[in-house]
């Protein structure tokens, strides 16, 4: 598939443009997504893992073997190949980090409809000056991680004392 490498060295134009094509041409694509207040319960790789298990179900199909991208899963009954940095190694892998960049893209884009006050639109929730400087006005809201350490650490205004 011409232009397919890891997501993060691709535009959103081309981006967005792959992920129809994969779409269209691989044998099924599933999709795991976890939210903030999962992943503050049971950590970052846990939540990862249970993305991927949640994106195998989704799949409606068993795969004879998983190209995974520096993880396994113990716990799922499929031989596995796991790959360190594999997005730049395996079209497989970097297939599906293209379908989960698009996807989670598009959530920030709703997310930036239900809070605006964040521009999610703008960074898409990665911790950048602006959206950091917004964390830190406003407040977290509830799809901030809670766990993460930029998060965590922000010192939040206190009002006037009772």
């Amino acid at each position: 598939m011409d232009g397919l490498r890891d997501s993060k060295k691709t535009t959103e134009k081309s981006r967005k443009k792959l992920f129809w094509e994969i779409a269209k041409n691989a044998m099924g694509v599933g999709v795991g997504i976890v939210h903030a207040d999962v992943i503050d319960r049971i950590n970052i790789l846990q939540s990862t893992k249970l993305a991927m298990k949640t994106a195998l179900e989704d799949l409606g199909m068993s795969p004879d073997i998983l190209y995974i991208d520096a993880v396994k899963l113990p716990e799922v009954n499929i031989r596995q190949c796991s790959i360190f940095k594999g997005e730049s190694i395996s079209a497989s892998i970097a297939a599906a980090s293209i379908i989960a960049k698009v996807v989670r893209d598009e959530m920030m884009f709703d997310y930036h409809e239900m809070y605006p006050l964040y521009n999610f639109k703008g960074h898409k929730g990665y911790s950048t000056k602006e959206h950091m400087e917004a964390v830190i006005k406003y407040g977290p809201c509830p799809i901030h991680r809670k766990s993460f350490r930029r998060v965590k650490d922000i010192q939040l205004p206190f009002g006037p004392e009772l």
